[in-house]
């Protein structure tokens, strides 16, 4: 159930005049976004009155889906995640107010500046009209994705953040196995992959914050390129080349699996981007072996969304549908497994 936004008016507009430092506050209008299965998007046209922000705003109201997941961040560690994004100078809608009080919309939430654009990851890979020229926005991507990484601990705003225990790999593959056994079903495909990714761990070289959903779908795009990246709800410290194997990963390629970035071009440019702007190594053979984790991360998540709907707990056929999508992964990370496949690279 949504919140009870404009029942919560009143308090709504008394929260943003006292963060906005302004005499008093309007909104004028609020209607809710699309596309947030974990949080819900709020786009208000926002009018202040005196104070630094005196004006009208476009803004986006983002606060908890009744369907969160317990593993994502807070509101308020997201704004502060986001903060730290802006700061470093990544393409993100700017962070305006944080209200950690249930009492005014009966639940945490923050207001961020409006982007424009469209972030649909089918879309955006079929439709060649968005994002310019493709090639400058794989390597635009690179580029924000190394900004990304130039956050690294200790940082003291961020010290709510998961740190792996260890070897970055060797984490994930004992996270991802407790996961599978809290199932309850066997699931030999994955245990499979799972094995595989112990034996073949690569060594974490260091830890920078890192997105942990960075992929087409997850970015705006206009006519002319990159308007914003978004979603910040799964970031943690970890592995930097994590990242890049996400976002090459063939589960987010969408219609276009042989355009191994995104499904929006194919890997230099992204990787020249990076590389330029981290002046970082890219260890291809670890990122390569991060898409094969990046598949079993999303069968985790596929089956954990089904049992959400097959237990009773929130009957949804999104989320049945989602459950079966975890079939499609184990069958693509045992070819991606195949060891005669795996030597040969």
């Amino acid at each position: 159930m949504e919140i009870g936004l404009i029942e919560r008016k009143t308090a709504l507009e008394a929260f943003l005049a006292d963060a906005a430092g302004a005499r008093d506050a309007e909104v004028e209008q609020a209607r809710p976004l699309s596309g947030g299965a974990i949080q819900e998007n709020w786009l208000l046209d926002l009018r202040l009155h005196g104070g630094p922000h005196d004006g009208r705003h476009a803004v986006v109201l983002r606060t908890d889906a009744p369907s969160a997941v317990a593993v994502s961040l807070s509101r308020a560690q997201e704004f502060r995640v986001l903060k730290a994004a802006w700061e470093a100078g990544v393409t993100v809608p700017e962070p305006l107010w944080l209200c950690e009080d249930s009492e005014v919309l009966g639940r945490p939430f923050y207001v961020m500046r409006r982007a424009d654009g469209v972030g649909l990851g089918n879309r955006i890979v079929k439709d060649t009209s968005l994002g310019g020229d493709r090639e400058a926005l794989a390597e635009r991507l690179g580029e924000e994705l190394a900004r990304i990484h130039s956050v690294a601990p200790p940082r003291r705003d961020l010290d709510f953040l998961e740190m792996p225990d260890g070897n970055a790999a060797e984490d994930a593959v004992g996270r991802y196995r407790a996961y599978i056994d809290q199932l309850g079903e066997p699931r030999p495909a994955l245990e499979w992959g799972l094995r595989w990714c112990e034996r073949y761990a690569p060594e974490t070289r260091e830890i920078v914050l890192v997105h942990q959903d960075f992929r087409t779908g997850n970015y705006m795009v206009d006519d002319a390129g990159l308007t914003a990246i978004l979603d910040w709800e799964f970031a943690a410290w970890g592995d930097p080349m994590s990242d890049l194997g996400w976002f090459c990963a063939k589960c987010w390629r969408f219609s276009r699996p042989d355009l191994e970035a995104g499904g929006i071009a194919g890997r230099e440019p992204f990787y020249r981007g990076y590389a330029r702007v981290a002046k970082r190594e890219i260890d291809r053979q670890a990122v390569r072996y991060w898409e094969v984790m990046a598949h079993i991360r999303w069968a985790v998540i596929a089956l954990q969304q089904g049992a959400r709907h097959v237990s009773g707990a929130e009957p949804s056929l999104e989320l049945a549908l989602t459950g079966r999508r975890a079939a499609e992964l184990e069958y693509e990370i045992l070819k991606m497994t195949d060891p005669a496949a795996w030597e040969a690279a």
